[in-house]
Protein backbone atom coordinates (compact mmCIF):
# COMPACT_ATOMS: atom_id res chain seq x y z
CA UNK A 1 0.00 0.00 0.00
CA UNK A 2 2.86 2.38 0.86
CA UNK A 3 4.50 1.64 -2.46
CA UNK A 4 1.22 2.35 -4.28
CA UNK A 5 0.73 5.62 -2.41
CA UNK A 6 4.33 6.58 -3.12
CA UNK A 7 3.92 5.87 -6.83
CA UNK A 8 0.69 7.88 -6.92
CA UNK A 9 2.42 10.79 -5.17
CA UNK A 10 5.31 10.73 -7.66
CA UNK A 11 2.86 10.68 -10.59
CA UNK A 12 0.89 13.53 -9.06
CA UNK A 13 4.02 15.62 -8.52
CA UNK A 14 5.17 14.91 -12.09
CA UNK A 15 1.82 16.14 -13.47
CA UNK A 16 1.99 19.22 -11.29
CA UNK A 17 5.53 19.96 -12.45
CA UNK A 18 4.48 19.54 -16.09
CA UNK A 19 1.59 21.93 -15.50
CA UNK A 20 3.89 24.52 -13.93
CA UNK A 21 6.34 24.23 -16.80
CA UNK A 22 3.68 24.56 -19.51
CA UNK A 23 4.38 27.63 -21.62
CA UNK A 24 1.42 29.87 -22.43
CA UNK A 25 1.58 32.57 -25.12
CA UNK A 26 -0.96 35.38 -24.86
CA UNK A 27 -1.84 37.14 -28.12
CA UNK A 28 -4.20 40.08 -28.58
CA UNK A 29 -5.66 41.63 -31.72
CA UNK A 30 -8.03 44.52 -32.38
CA UNK A 31 -10.62 42.08 -33.76
CA UNK A 32 -11.63 38.46 -33.40
CA UNK A 33 -11.34 35.53 -35.77
CA UNK A 34 -14.75 35.18 -37.40
CA UNK A 35 -15.05 31.41 -37.46
CA UNK A 36 -13.07 28.21 -37.03
CA UNK A 37 -14.17 27.15 -40.52
CA UNK A 38 -11.13 27.69 -42.79
CA UNK A 39 -13.30 27.99 -45.92
CA UNK A 40 -15.80 30.51 -44.58
CA UNK A 41 -13.96 33.81 -45.03
CA UNK A 42 -10.99 34.69 -47.23
CA UNK A 43 -9.55 37.18 -44.75
CA UNK A 44 -5.94 37.21 -43.59
CA UNK A 45 -6.53 37.21 -39.81
CA UNK A 46 -8.97 34.34 -40.23
CA UNK A 47 -6.60 32.33 -42.44
CA UNK A 48 -3.57 33.18 -40.30
CA UNK A 49 -5.19 31.89 -37.12
CA UNK A 50 -6.81 28.78 -38.58
CA UNK A 51 -3.51 28.10 -40.39
CA UNK A 52 -2.14 27.02 -37.02
CA UNK A 53 -4.85 24.34 -36.75
CA UNK A 54 -5.40 23.35 -40.38
CA UNK A 55 -2.78 22.83 -43.09
CA UNK A 56 -2.60 23.05 -46.86
CA UNK A 57 -0.87 20.83 -49.40
CA UNK A 58 1.84 23.45 -49.86
CA UNK A 59 2.88 26.22 -47.48
CA UNK A 60 5.20 29.21 -47.36
CA UNK A 61 8.46 29.31 -45.47
CA UNK A 62 9.92 32.22 -43.53
CA UNK A 63 11.04 33.85 -46.79
CA UNK A 64 7.64 33.33 -48.48
CA UNK A 65 8.99 30.52 -50.65
CA UNK A 66 6.94 27.40 -51.43
CA UNK A 67 7.68 24.29 -49.34
CA UNK A 68 5.99 20.89 -48.88
CA UNK A 69 3.29 20.56 -46.23
CA UNK A 70 0.64 17.84 -46.57
CA UNK A 71 2.01 17.18 -50.05
CA UNK A 72 5.62 16.01 -50.13
CA UNK A 73 6.05 16.51 -53.87
CA UNK A 74 4.23 17.99 -56.83
CA UNK A 75 4.96 17.56 -60.53
CA UNK A 76 3.32 18.86 -63.67
CA UNK A 77 2.63 15.81 -65.84
CA UNK A 78 1.01 17.76 -68.69
CA UNK A 79 0.18 21.42 -69.39
CA UNK A 80 -3.09 21.04 -67.44
CA UNK A 81 -2.41 18.17 -65.00
CA UNK A 82 -0.48 18.22 -61.73
CA UNK A 83 0.27 15.22 -59.52
CA UNK A 84 0.63 15.59 -55.75
CA UNK A 85 2.15 12.92 -53.53
CA UNK A 86 0.67 13.16 -50.04
CA UNK A 87 2.56 12.91 -46.78
CA UNK A 88 2.22 9.47 -45.16
CA UNK A 89 1.46 8.97 -41.48
CA UNK A 90 -0.42 12.25 -41.01
CA UNK A 91 -3.42 12.19 -38.67
CA UNK A 92 -6.14 14.67 -37.93
CA UNK A 93 -6.50 15.82 -34.34
CA UNK A 94 -9.19 13.18 -33.71
CA UNK A 95 -6.78 10.43 -34.80
CA UNK A 96 -8.30 9.85 -38.26
CA UNK A 97 -5.63 9.25 -40.96
CA UNK A 98 -5.21 11.92 -43.65
CA UNK A 99 -5.71 10.44 -47.14
CA UNK A 100 -6.46 11.39 -50.73
CA UNK A 101 -10.19 11.10 -49.97
CA UNK A 102 -9.88 14.11 -47.64
CA UNK A 103 -8.17 16.14 -50.36
CA UNK A 104 -10.84 15.37 -52.96
CA UNK A 105 -13.54 16.20 -50.41
CA UNK A 106 -11.82 19.47 -49.42
CA UNK A 107 -11.66 20.78 -52.97
CA UNK A 108 -15.34 19.96 -53.49
CA UNK A 109 -16.24 21.68 -50.22
CA UNK A 110 -14.17 24.77 -51.05
CA UNK A 111 -15.86 25.06 -54.45
CA UNK A 112 -19.37 24.69 -53.03
CA UNK A 113 -22.12 26.93 -51.73
CA UNK A 114 -21.12 29.19 -48.86
CA UNK A 115 -17.39 28.90 -49.54
CA UNK A 116 -15.31 32.05 -49.70
CA UNK A 117 -12.45 30.14 -51.35
CA UNK A 118 -14.04 29.59 -54.75
CA UNK A 119 -11.52 31.92 -56.35
CA UNK A 120 -8.81 29.35 -55.74
CA UNK A 121 -10.85 26.45 -57.13
CA UNK A 122 -12.29 28.33 -60.13
CA UNK A 123 -9.47 27.30 -62.56
CA UNK A 124 -9.73 23.63 -61.54
CA UNK A 125 -11.62 21.17 -63.74
CA UNK A 126 -11.24 18.05 -61.61
CA UNK A 127 -9.46 16.70 -58.53
CA UNK A 128 -9.11 12.93 -58.63
CA UNK A 129 -7.68 10.26 -56.39
CA UNK A 130 -4.93 8.15 -57.98
CA UNK A 131 -3.94 6.30 -54.81
CA UNK A 132 -4.48 6.48 -51.07
CA UNK A 133 -1.68 9.05 -50.89
CA UNK A 134 -1.75 10.62 -54.34
CA UNK A 135 -4.07 12.93 -56.26
CA UNK A 136 -4.16 14.68 -59.60
CA UNK A 137 -5.47 18.17 -60.23
CA UNK A 138 -6.59 18.97 -63.75
CA UNK A 139 -7.10 22.62 -64.64
CA UNK A 140 -9.32 24.03 -67.36
CA UNK A 141 -6.26 25.60 -69.01
CA UNK A 142 -2.53 25.76 -68.23
CA UNK A 143 -2.19 27.30 -64.77
CA UNK A 144 1.47 27.84 -63.87
CA UNK A 145 0.78 29.42 -60.47
CA UNK A 146 -1.41 26.57 -59.19
CA UNK A 147 1.09 25.68 -56.40
CA UNK A 148 0.91 29.30 -55.15
CA UNK A 149 -2.88 29.17 -54.91
CA UNK A 150 -2.84 25.98 -52.85
CA UNK A 151 -1.01 27.61 -49.93
CA UNK A 152 -4.31 29.11 -48.80
CA UNK A 153 -6.62 26.10 -49.10
CA UNK A 154 -6.83 24.17 -45.79
CA UNK A 155 -7.41 20.41 -45.88
CA UNK A 156 -10.36 19.09 -43.86
CA UNK A 157 -11.39 15.61 -42.74
CA UNK A 158 -14.20 14.20 -44.83
CA UNK A 159 -15.30 11.87 -42.03
CA UNK A 160 -15.33 14.63 -39.40
CA UNK A 161 -17.28 17.00 -41.62
CA UNK A 162 -19.83 14.33 -42.49
CA UNK A 163 -20.18 13.17 -38.87
CA UNK A 164 -20.67 16.77 -37.71
CA UNK A 165 -22.95 17.84 -40.57
CA UNK A 166 -20.37 20.37 -41.72
CA UNK A 167 -20.06 19.20 -45.33
CA UNK A 168 -20.68 22.77 -46.49
CA UNK A 169 -18.75 25.84 -45.32
CA UNK A 170 -20.20 28.37 -42.95
CA UNK A 171 -21.83 31.05 -45.10
CA UNK A 172 -20.90 34.42 -43.58
CA UNK A 173 -23.23 36.24 -45.98
CA UNK A 174 -26.31 34.45 -44.67
CA UNK A 175 -25.21 34.13 -41.04
CA UNK A 176 -25.47 30.35 -41.25
CA UNK A 177 -23.38 28.47 -38.70
CA UNK A 178 -22.53 24.80 -38.21
CA UNK A 179 -20.18 22.69 -36.09
CA UNK A 180 -17.15 23.96 -38.03
CA UNK A 181 -17.90 27.47 -36.75
CA UNK A 182 -16.98 26.55 -33.18
CA UNK A 183 -15.01 23.31 -33.39
CA UNK A 184 -12.02 22.27 -35.46
CA UNK A 185 -10.24 19.10 -36.55
CA UNK A 186 -7.10 19.84 -38.52
CA UNK A 187 -3.67 18.27 -38.93
CA UNK A 188 -1.68 21.31 -37.78
CA UNK A 189 0.75 21.92 -34.92
CA UNK A 190 -2.00 23.31 -32.67
CA UNK A 191 -5.51 22.08 -31.90
CA UNK A 192 -8.54 23.95 -30.67
CA UNK A 193 -9.23 23.69 -26.94
CA UNK A 194 -11.72 26.49 -26.32
CA UNK A 195 -13.74 28.87 -28.45
CA UNK A 196 -15.61 31.85 -26.99
CA UNK A 197 -16.40 34.22 -29.89
CA UNK A 198 -15.43 37.83 -29.19
CA UNK A 199 -13.97 36.77 -25.81
CA UNK A 200 -11.08 34.36 -26.28
CA UNK A 201 -9.92 31.34 -28.25
CA UNK A 202 -7.44 28.84 -26.83
CA UNK A 203 -5.16 26.52 -28.80
CA UNK A 204 -2.94 23.80 -27.36
CA UNK A 205 0.03 22.04 -28.90
CA UNK A 206 -0.65 18.97 -31.00
CA UNK A 207 1.97 16.54 -29.72
CA UNK A 208 1.12 14.11 -32.54
CA UNK A 209 1.94 16.62 -35.28
CA UNK A 210 3.92 15.13 -38.14
CA UNK A 211 6.28 18.13 -38.31
CA UNK A 212 9.04 19.39 -36.11
CA UNK A 213 7.96 22.48 -34.19
CA UNK A 214 10.48 25.19 -33.39
CA UNK A 215 8.17 26.50 -30.69
CA UNK A 216 8.18 25.82 -26.95
CA UNK A 217 4.64 27.22 -26.66
CA UNK A 218 2.21 24.66 -25.24
CA UNK A 219 -0.86 26.90 -25.16
CA UNK A 220 -1.95 30.01 -27.06
CA UNK A 221 -4.63 32.29 -25.62
CA UNK A 222 -5.95 34.65 -28.30
CA UNK A 223 -7.94 37.62 -27.03
CA UNK A 224 -9.64 40.35 -29.09
CA UNK A 225 -9.17 43.79 -27.51
CA UNK A 226 -10.85 46.43 -29.64
CA UNK A 227 -9.81 49.50 -27.68
CA UNK A 228 -6.32 50.66 -28.71
CA UNK A 229 -5.38 52.06 -25.30
CA UNK A 230 -6.51 48.92 -23.51
CA UNK A 231 -4.58 46.70 -25.91
CA UNK A 232 -1.39 48.69 -25.41
CA UNK A 233 -1.88 48.71 -21.64
CA UNK A 234 -2.26 44.93 -21.67
CA UNK A 235 1.11 44.60 -23.43
CA UNK A 236 2.95 47.06 -21.19
CA UNK A 237 1.53 45.48 -18.02
CA UNK A 238 2.53 41.98 -19.08
CA UNK A 239 -1.00 40.69 -19.58
CA UNK A 240 -0.28 40.19 -23.28
CA UNK A 241 2.92 38.85 -24.87
CA UNK A 242 2.18 39.80 -28.49
CA UNK A 243 -0.23 42.39 -29.91
CA UNK A 244 -1.28 43.31 -33.41
CA UNK A 245 -1.75 45.87 -34.80
CA UNK A 246 0.11 48.53 -32.82
CA UNK A 247 -1.77 51.86 -32.80
CA UNK A 248 0.49 54.17 -34.79
CA UNK A 249 0.35 56.87 -32.13
CA UNK A 250 1.78 54.40 -29.58
CA UNK A 251 4.74 53.05 -31.56
CA UNK A 252 7.36 55.31 -29.96
CA UNK A 253 5.83 54.91 -26.52
CA UNK A 254 6.17 51.12 -26.69
CA UNK A 255 9.68 51.34 -28.10
CA UNK A 256 10.81 53.58 -25.27
CA UNK A 257 9.10 51.57 -22.53
CA UNK A 258 11.93 49.05 -22.39
CA UNK A 259 11.71 45.24 -22.71
CA UNK A 260 9.44 45.50 -25.74
CA UNK A 261 9.99 45.29 -29.49
CA UNK A 262 7.93 46.86 -32.27
CA UNK A 263 8.18 45.07 -35.60
CA UNK A 264 7.32 47.24 -38.59
CA UNK A 265 7.61 46.28 -42.22
CA UNK A 266 5.90 46.58 -45.60
CA UNK A 267 2.71 44.58 -46.01
CA UNK A 268 1.42 42.99 -49.20
CA UNK A 269 -2.06 44.39 -48.50
CA UNK A 270 -3.49 47.27 -50.52
CA UNK A 271 -6.25 49.41 -48.98
CA UNK A 272 -8.78 50.70 -51.53
CA UNK A 273 -12.29 52.07 -52.04
CA UNK A 274 -14.99 50.30 -54.01
CA UNK A 275 -18.20 51.61 -55.56
CA UNK A 276 -21.42 49.88 -56.63
CA UNK A 277 -21.27 50.05 -60.41
CA UNK A 278 -23.99 47.50 -61.18
CA UNK A 279 -27.31 48.60 -59.74
CA UNK A 280 -29.40 51.05 -61.74
CA UNK A 281 -30.06 52.89 -58.49
CA UNK A 282 -27.79 52.89 -55.45
CA UNK A 283 -29.17 51.32 -52.30
CA UNK A 284 -27.97 54.11 -50.04
CA UNK A 285 -27.90 57.48 -51.80
CA UNK A 286 -29.89 60.67 -52.27
CA UNK A 287 -29.75 60.13 -56.04
CA UNK A 288 -32.89 58.37 -57.23
CA UNK A 289 -33.55 56.70 -60.56
CA UNK A 290 -29.90 56.30 -61.53
CA UNK A 291 -26.50 55.28 -60.26
CA UNK A 292 -23.88 58.05 -60.27
CA UNK A 293 -21.04 55.52 -59.89
CA UNK A 294 -21.78 54.17 -63.36
CA UNK A 295 -20.26 57.40 -64.69
CA UNK A 296 -16.46 57.29 -64.82
CA UNK A 297 -16.40 61.08 -64.26
CA UNK A 298 -17.97 60.59 -60.82
CA UNK A 299 -15.53 57.84 -59.92
CA UNK A 300 -12.60 59.96 -61.03
CA UNK A 301 -13.96 62.97 -59.13
CA UNK A 302 -14.02 60.91 -55.94
CA UNK A 303 -10.45 59.78 -56.65
CA UNK A 304 -9.11 63.29 -57.26
CA UNK A 305 -10.86 64.67 -54.18
CA UNK A 306 -8.86 62.41 -51.86
CA UNK A 307 -5.81 64.05 -50.28
CA UNK A 308 -3.72 60.90 -49.97
CA UNK A 309 -0.59 62.65 -48.71
CA UNK A 310 -2.44 64.14 -45.75
CA UNK A 311 -3.94 60.73 -44.98
CA UNK A 312 -0.40 59.32 -45.07
CA UNK A 313 1.11 61.98 -42.81
CA UNK A 314 -1.72 62.63 -40.34
CA UNK A 315 -3.87 59.52 -40.24
CA UNK A 316 -1.18 56.92 -40.92
CA UNK A 317 1.70 58.88 -39.33
CA UNK A 318 3.89 58.05 -42.30
CA UNK A 319 3.31 54.28 -42.00
CA UNK A 320 1.73 53.91 -45.43
CA UNK A 321 2.84 53.96 -49.05
CA UNK A 322 0.35 55.74 -51.35
CA UNK A 323 -0.32 53.70 -54.47
CA UNK A 324 -1.82 54.05 -57.92
CA UNK A 325 -2.03 50.27 -58.40
CA UNK A 326 -4.04 47.57 -56.68
CA UNK A 327 -0.89 45.64 -55.76
CA UNK A 328 2.34 46.52 -53.97
CA UNK A 329 5.95 46.31 -55.11
CA UNK A 330 6.58 42.87 -53.60
CA UNK A 331 3.82 41.24 -55.66
CA UNK A 332 4.77 39.47 -58.90
CA UNK A 333 3.52 41.55 -61.85
CA UNK A 334 3.97 44.94 -60.17
CA UNK A 335 4.52 47.71 -62.75
CA UNK A 336 6.63 50.45 -61.10
CA UNK A 337 6.24 52.97 -63.92
CA UNK A 338 2.43 52.64 -63.72
CA UNK A 339 2.28 53.26 -59.99
CA UNK A 340 1.02 56.82 -60.37
CA UNK A 341 -2.11 58.28 -58.86
CA UNK A 342 -4.48 60.78 -60.40
CA UNK A 343 -3.43 64.13 -58.90
CA UNK A 344 -5.25 65.46 -55.85
CA UNK A 345 -7.23 68.37 -57.32
CA UNK A 346 -10.43 69.59 -55.66
CA UNK A 347 -11.35 71.98 -58.49
CA UNK A 348 -10.87 69.32 -61.14
CA UNK A 349 -13.03 66.97 -59.07
CA UNK A 350 -15.80 69.57 -58.78
CA UNK A 351 -15.69 70.11 -62.53
CA UNK A 352 -15.99 66.38 -63.21
CA UNK A 353 -19.01 66.13 -60.91
CA UNK A 354 -20.66 69.08 -62.61
CA UNK A 355 -20.06 67.56 -66.04
CA UNK A 356 -21.64 64.33 -64.80
CA UNK A 357 -24.75 66.25 -63.71
CA UNK A 358 -24.02 66.67 -60.01
CA UNK A 359 -22.86 70.28 -59.61
CA UNK A 360 -23.98 70.30 -55.98
CA UNK A 361 -22.74 66.82 -55.22
CA UNK A 362 -24.97 64.18 -53.64
CA UNK A 363 -25.34 62.04 -50.52
CA UNK A 364 -24.14 58.44 -50.17
CA UNK A 365 -23.49 55.96 -47.36
CA UNK A 366 -19.97 54.63 -46.89
CA UNK A 367 -19.36 51.29 -45.16
CA UNK A 368 -16.17 50.88 -43.20
CA UNK A 369 -14.75 48.47 -40.61
CA UNK A 370 -13.38 49.90 -37.39
CA UNK A 371 -11.36 46.90 -36.20
CA UNK A 372 -9.81 45.32 -39.27
CA UNK A 373 -7.12 47.51 -40.87
CA UNK A 374 -4.66 50.01 -39.46
CA UNK A 375 -6.67 53.16 -38.60
CA UNK A 376 -9.48 52.00 -40.90
CA UNK A 377 -12.20 54.14 -39.34
CA UNK A 378 -9.94 57.21 -39.28
CA UNK A 379 -9.14 56.71 -42.98
CA UNK A 380 -12.86 56.66 -43.78
CA UNK A 381 -13.42 59.80 -41.73
CA UNK A 382 -10.64 61.55 -43.68
CA UNK A 383 -12.12 60.41 -47.00
CA UNK A 384 -15.52 61.70 -45.92
CA UNK A 385 -14.01 65.08 -45.04
CA UNK A 386 -12.21 65.21 -48.39
CA UNK A 387 -15.38 64.44 -50.33
CA UNK A 388 -17.31 67.10 -48.43
CA UNK A 389 -15.11 69.66 -50.20
CA UNK A 390 -16.70 68.71 -53.52
CA UNK A 391 -20.24 68.68 -52.16
CA UNK A 392 -20.52 64.96 -51.48
CA UNK A 393 -22.08 64.19 -48.11
CA UNK A 394 -20.88 60.87 -46.72
CA UNK A 395 -23.02 59.04 -44.21
CA UNK A 396 -20.28 57.02 -42.59
CA UNK A 397 -21.26 53.65 -41.18
CA UNK A 398 -18.24 52.27 -39.31
CA UNK A 399 -18.73 48.99 -37.50
CA UNK A 400 -17.00 45.88 -36.23
CA UNK A 401 -15.95 43.43 -38.90
CA UNK A 402 -18.29 40.84 -37.34
CA UNK A 403 -21.21 42.70 -38.94
CA UNK A 404 -19.25 44.57 -41.62
CA UNK A 405 -18.02 41.60 -43.65
CA UNK A 406 -21.35 39.74 -43.91
CA UNK A 407 -22.99 42.97 -45.08
CA UNK A 408 -20.54 43.90 -47.81
CA UNK A 409 -20.14 40.28 -48.93
CA UNK A 410 -23.89 40.32 -49.58
CA UNK A 411 -23.17 43.47 -51.60
CA UNK A 412 -25.50 45.50 -49.38
CA UNK A 413 -23.32 48.54 -49.94
CA UNK A 414 -22.93 51.51 -52.24
CA UNK A 415 -19.44 52.69 -51.26
CA UNK A 416 -16.95 50.86 -49.07
CA UNK A 417 -13.37 50.47 -47.87
CA UNK A 418 -11.56 47.15 -48.19
CA UNK A 419 -8.05 45.74 -48.03
CA UNK A 420 -6.62 42.89 -50.10
CA UNK A 421 -3.52 40.74 -49.70
CA UNK A 422 -2.75 38.55 -52.74
CA UNK A 423 -2.18 35.18 -51.08
CA UNK A 424 -0.42 33.92 -54.21
CA UNK A 425 1.90 36.98 -54.15
CA UNK A 426 0.91 37.33 -57.79
CA UNK A 427 -1.03 39.98 -59.72
CA UNK A 428 -3.50 37.42 -61.05
CA UNK A 429 -4.93 37.05 -57.55
CA UNK A 430 -6.17 40.64 -57.37
CA UNK A 431 -7.23 40.64 -61.01
CA UNK A 432 -9.33 37.52 -60.54
CA UNK A 433 -10.71 38.25 -57.06
CA UNK A 434 -11.13 42.05 -57.06
CA UNK A 435 -11.14 43.38 -60.63
CA UNK A 436 -12.75 40.73 -62.85
CA UNK A 437 -16.51 40.52 -63.37
CA UNK A 438 -18.16 38.44 -60.62
CA UNK A 439 -19.53 35.04 -61.61
CA UNK A 440 -20.86 31.96 -59.81
CA UNK A 441 -17.56 30.07 -60.14
CA UNK A 442 -15.59 32.28 -57.77
CA UNK A 443 -14.28 34.97 -60.10
CA UNK A 444 -14.74 38.47 -58.68
CA UNK A 445 -15.73 37.15 -55.25
CA UNK A 446 -14.47 40.33 -53.60
CA UNK A 447 -15.37 42.66 -56.48
CA UNK A 448 -18.19 43.88 -54.28
CA UNK A 449 -19.16 46.83 -56.45
CA UNK A 450 -19.32 44.55 -59.53
CA UNK A 451 -16.96 46.65 -61.67
CA UNK A 452 -16.94 44.99 -65.08
CA UNK A 453 -14.92 45.28 -68.27
CA UNK A 454 -15.04 42.33 -70.72
CA UNK A 455 -11.57 43.15 -72.05
CA UNK A 456 -10.09 42.96 -68.55
CA UNK A 457 -11.86 39.61 -68.04
CA UNK A 458 -10.33 38.32 -71.24
CA UNK A 459 -6.87 39.46 -70.18
CA UNK A 460 -7.30 37.89 -66.72
CA UNK A 461 -8.01 34.52 -68.34
CA UNK A 462 -4.94 34.85 -70.56
CA UNK A 463 -2.73 35.85 -67.61
CA UNK A 464 -3.93 32.77 -65.74
CA UNK A 465 -2.59 30.40 -68.40
CA UNK A 466 0.35 32.33 -69.90
CA UNK A 467 3.66 30.59 -69.16
CA UNK A 468 5.97 33.09 -70.87
CA UNK A 469 6.78 35.62 -68.14
CA UNK A 470 7.49 38.50 -70.55
CA UNK A 471 4.18 38.04 -72.38
CA UNK A 472 2.41 37.60 -69.06
CA UNK A 473 3.83 40.86 -67.78
CA UNK A 474 2.60 42.67 -70.89
CA UNK A 475 -0.89 41.27 -70.37
CA UNK A 476 -0.83 42.40 -66.72
CA UNK A 477 0.20 45.90 -67.82
CA UNK A 478 -2.68 46.08 -70.26
CA UNK A 479 -5.19 44.89 -67.63
CA UNK A 480 -3.92 47.42 -65.09
CA UNK A 481 -4.14 50.20 -67.66
CA UNK A 482 -7.78 49.39 -68.41
CA UNK A 483 -8.63 49.35 -64.71
CA UNK A 484 -6.85 52.65 -64.10
CA UNK A 485 -8.60 54.34 -67.02
CA UNK A 486 -11.97 53.00 -65.85
CA UNK A 487 -11.28 53.97 -62.22
CA UNK A 488 -12.65 50.52 -61.40
CA UNK A 489 -11.58 51.05 -57.78
CA UNK A 490 -9.76 53.81 -55.93
CA UNK A 491 -6.45 52.51 -54.54
CA UNK A 492 -5.24 54.32 -51.43
CA UNK A 493 -2.08 52.81 -49.95
CA UNK A 494 -0.19 49.79 -48.73
CA UNK A 495 -0.23 49.94 -44.93
CA UNK A 496 2.81 49.04 -42.87
CA UNK A 497 2.73 46.05 -40.56
CA UNK A 498 3.02 46.87 -36.88
CA UNK A 499 3.37 44.12 -34.29
CA UNK A 500 4.66 44.55 -30.76
CA UNK A 501 5.89 41.91 -28.35
CA UNK A 502 7.66 41.40 -25.07
CA UNK A 503 11.39 40.82 -25.44
CA UNK A 504 10.75 37.37 -23.98
CA UNK A 505 9.19 36.49 -27.33
CA UNK A 506 10.97 35.46 -30.51
CA UNK A 507 8.80 35.31 -33.64
CA UNK A 508 8.69 35.65 -37.43
CA UNK A 509 6.75 38.46 -39.14
CA UNK A 510 5.68 37.68 -42.70
CA UNK A 511 4.67 40.39 -45.21
CA UNK A 512 1.26 38.74 -45.64
CA UNK A 513 0.62 39.44 -41.91
CA UNK A 514 0.31 35.75 -41.02
CA UNK A 515 1.41 34.75 -37.50
CA UNK A 516 2.49 31.13 -37.15
CA UNK A 517 2.79 29.94 -33.56
CA UNK A 518 5.07 27.05 -34.57
CA UNK A 519 7.80 29.67 -35.12
CA UNK A 520 7.32 31.47 -31.79
CA UNK A 521 9.36 30.82 -28.67
CA UNK A 522 8.81 32.31 -25.24
CA UNK A 523 11.64 32.65 -22.73
CA UNK A 524 10.92 31.97 -19.09
CA UNK A 525 11.20 34.92 -16.70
Amino acid sequence: MKRLLSAALVASLALAAASVQAVTLRVSNQGDVQSMDPHSLNESLQLSFTGNVYESLIERDKKMGLVPALATKWTQTSPTVWRFDLRPGVKFHDGTPFTADDVVFTFKRAAGDGSDMKGYTNPIKEVRKVGDLAIEIETTAPYPILPDTLTTLAMMSRKWCEDNKAEKPVDRRKGIENTASFKANGTGPYRLKERQPSVRTVLVKNFNWWGKSESNVDEVVFTPIGNDATRVAALLSGETDVMEPVPLQDVERIKSAGNFTVLQGPELRTIFLGMDQKRDELLFSSVKGKNPFKDVRVRKAFYQAIDIETIKSRVMRGAALPTGLMIGAAVRGFQPDMNKRFPYDVEAAKKLLAEAGYPNGFEVTMNCPNDRYVNDSAICQAVAANLARIGVKINLQAETKVSYFPKILRRDTSFYLLGWTPSTVDAHDVLSSIMATPNDKGQGTFNLGAYSNPKLDELTAKIQSETDQKKRNELIREAFRIHQDDVGHIPLHQQALAWAHSDKVSLVQLPNNYMYFKWITLKSK
